[in-house]
């Protein structure tokens, strides 16, 4: 849904060779004369998440001549505030190379946050994983949530355990699979997290699948909101194996951060979001 209220700001950037391309960037300085490289520093220098990027990547946008940023999606409620730009490169060989920018105040303070990715459904899982409700840090509405009673917490915990889903055929995308194995690793912050051996063998990656198998918000200790999400990052191995991590989300944390956990099987994935979601 397009907000009304947003105000793009537009500029002509002439090249070299004499290409222009349109500029619409919300976070533009408004400097008619900034440059594809200055745009590429202040695009990665405001990314929490910029040293996620490949390094071919950032090692491509470096022979950038020109550039074109536009809003491609853009949601506000209450809470949140979430804007997704696509920021497209032309680069030295004549190939293009295109950014995904989110743009949300799901932070703690509320404040405006940057996140990078290199494809449009990166960007729009983690669109997706951003919470709803109100924010941590700000004082929530009165709901119902905060009537639940012994019988809704049962309930929470016997859908942590449910089955899981139907299984759905699997549509792998060969799209550096392996770098993003090894994202989704490198972000997992508990001890019992995959280990080396794992790492390497998803080093074969060259195909991978992502499936939300659950998702939910409830009440946890305190009686604070947090969210739980599941989800299962299938790859394809060169040898023609196939490898899952469940990666947990959630905010069930002392602060309300939010906190990211992986593990390679199901049960354990599920037994973790049982243990964080106890209530009462």
């Amino acid at each position: 849904m397009s907000d009304p209220g947003t105000t793009l700001s537009k500029h002509q950037v002439t090249c070299g060779d004499g290409l222009e391309t349109l500029l619409n960037d919300p976070q533009d300085p408004h400097d008619p004369y900034e440059t594809t490289e200055t745009h590429l520093e202040r695009l990665l220098g405001r990314a929490l998440n910029s040293f996620d990027l490949p390094d071919s990547t950032v090692e491509r946008l470096g022979t950038a001549l020109a550039h074109s940023s536009v809003l491609h999606s853009s949601h506000h409620s209450a809470s949140l505030h979430r804007t997704t730009h696509r920021h497209t490169y032309l680069l030295a060989d004549g190939s293009a190379l295109s950014l995904w920018e989110l743009v949300h105040n799901a932070g703690r303070d509320g404040t405006e946050q940057h996140e990078l990715y290199t494809e449009e459904s990166e960007a729009r899982l983690a669109a997706s994983r951003l919470p709803t409700g109100a924010l941590p840090g700000r004082p929530a509405e009165r709901s119902d949530r905060r009537l639940r009673d012994e019988d809704d917490d049962l309930e929470l915990l016997s859908a942590l355990l449910a089955r899981p889903i139907p299984a759905q055929p699997r549509m792998y995308v060969p799209d550096n699979s392996a770098d993003h194995a090894r994202r989704v690793l490198r972000r997992a912050e508990n001890a019992d997290r995959p280990g080396e051996r794992t790492a390497r063998r998803l080093r074969l990656a060259f195909a991978h699948h992502i499936t939300q198998a659950f998702g939910r918000h409830c009440a946890v200790e305190g009686g604070r909101d947090a969210g739980f999400t599941l989800y299962e990052h299938q790859f394809l191995l060169l040898d023609g194996s196939e490898v899952s991590l469940w990666e947990v989300e959630h905010t069930a944390t002392p602060d309300g951060r939010h906190m990211c956990e992986v593990y390679e099987d199901e049960h354990a994935a599920r037994g973790a979001m049982e243990s964080r979601s106890r209530v009462r």
